[in-house]
């Protein structure tokens, strides 16, 4: 499983997010290494199809399903649950995007 964070240097919700992450990896016995990119510039956020920080793709596919598609964009990230905005994504949405993968590898 190819698990990247990525985020931008000053970001404050970037360690609370890889926190988050490794604590469900680590509760789903998912043994790997996380590539850490650093987004340096919009140039990076196209190349990486960054949606803003921080961001968490697994093989190759943004946790948040709904917004695969949208446009790359070099800021600070939001995710709406339940008309609510955070800097962090919900555990539940890591879990989901686990779950999805191991399903695509079998």
């Amino acid at each position: 499983m190819q698990i990247r964070f990525l985020y931008f240097e000053g970001c404050p919700n970037s360690e609370p997010a890889l926190n988050l992450l490794k604590e469900v990896l680590n509760e789903k016995g998912i043994k790997g290494e996380i590539e850490l990119i650093e987004i340096e510039s919009e140039e990076d956020a196209y190349k990486y199809n960054f949606l803003g920080s921080p961001s968490i793709h697994i093989n190759g596919k943004d946790i948040e399903k709904e917004r695969r598609n949208d446009d790359p964009f070099y800021g600070c990230r939001i995710y709406k649950i339940k008309d609510r905005n955070y800097g962090i994504p919900p555990k539940e949405m890591i879990l989901n995007a686990i779950d999805e993968a191991l399903t695509e590898n079998n």
